[in-house]
């Protein structure tokens, strides 16, 4: 299927500047779930490969309130998938504070809906449908083959080393017909008019992420390389939607400026959380550096003639209904 993109978002013109709160920053005390380590920031320790972004509770709310901006960017959708009604498998890969697993145990009562993730970072008061597993994504699956009706996975950012052979595991184990659907923003700042100066503080933020993700392995481009991988693997039906995220309330839309009010906030107060592992192990920096840098990225975060916005991508595929798979 042919790829979906948003027209050229309208700036709102009145505007040029604005300012957003300021945030705590608390980090969770048990060392049990995880360890302290660059920025004094919690990381998860479970896994085989590093993962690039903290597990504690500043980064607990900053994927809470992604939920909520990503569902008002898909226009109250949780996901696009043409699933069935009454699925009987849901899993969600690498489900984070595991609240896309609540709302779809909440949508889809009979349903028995799993979040995976390598943090122990969910809650325990769930749906008597919803449950979570700590373990890593990339390593085999111990699930039974032809099981899931739907597969999810959302924001992989810094974490997947090979897509390629997660959409194999998920073919193995999606029952025929079933679907996998990913869902990431990118990083790959873009801008319609030429407004975002390629020295300024917020470009150079992103070529920096895009250079220090490759080194870490985690190449933050590789949303755009999905729908590829989908057919290539046998899946049908592929599908891939873009849509835009404004990185400021620069847009006249008021929905678009809402959601860029969200991100801006969502940058602000957790630039260090993104970039503190990223930038000292891949571009060997020093957290003064990254600290110094930030202020700057603040700045422009603040200017809203920059018209800037990340691409968010949204790829789905079917597995084949005459296909079923081995052990």
């Amino acid at each position: 299927m042919s790829s979906y993109q948003q027209d050229a978002i309208r700036p709102d013109e009145g505007v040029e500047t604005a300012s957003t709160h300021s945030s705590l920053t608390s980090i969770t005390s048990s060392v049990l779930q995880g360890t302290i380590g660059e920025g004094r920031r919690t990381y998860a320790v479970f896994g085989k490969e590093e993962y690039g972004l903290p597990m504690d509770d500043q980064e607990l709310d900053r994927i809470d309130l992604c939920h909520a901006k990503y569902y008002a960017l898909l226009e109250k959708r949780r996901y696009l998938a043409p699933i069935t009604d009454s699925p009987q498998r849901i899993v969600d890969l690498g489900c984070g504070t595991g609240i896309w697993c609540v709302d779809m145990a909440d949508e889809f009562p009979s349903a028995e809906v799993l979040g995976i993730d390598i943090a122990p970072t969910q809650p325990e008061w769930v749906p008597p449908n919803c449950r979570f597993e700590l373990d890593d994504i990339e390593q085999p699956w111990t699930s039974k083959p032809n099981t899931a009706d739907f597969i999810f996975c959302r924001d992989p950012i810094a974490s997947v080393r090979d897509f390629p052979k997660l959409l194999d595991q998920s073919f193995v184990h999606l029952k025929p017909g079933g679907w996998v659907e990913f869902q990431c923003v990118t990083g790959l700042l873009q801008c319609d008019d030429d407004t975002v100066p390629k020295d300024s503080a917020i470009q150079k933020m992103a070529d920096n992420l895009a250079a220090s993700c490759i080194k870490f392995g985690t190449p933050i481009d590789d949303p755009t390389r999905w729908k590829g991988w989908f057919e290539e693997r046998g899946y049908v039906n592929v599908t891939e939607k873009i849509f835009k995220l404004p990185i400021t309330p620069w847009a006249a839309d008021k929905r678009l400026k809402l959601l860029g009010v969200w991100e801006q906030h969502n940058l602000i107060n957790n630039l260090e959380g993104m970039t503190m592992r990223l930038f000292q192990k891949a571009l060997n920096w020093t957290e003064d550096e990254i600290i110094v840098f930030s202020a700057l990225i603040r700045k422009d975060l603040r200017n809203l003639r920059y018209h800037g916005y990340w691409p968010y991508y949204v790829v789905y595929g079917q597995k084949p209904e005459n296909v079923s798979s081995d052990e």
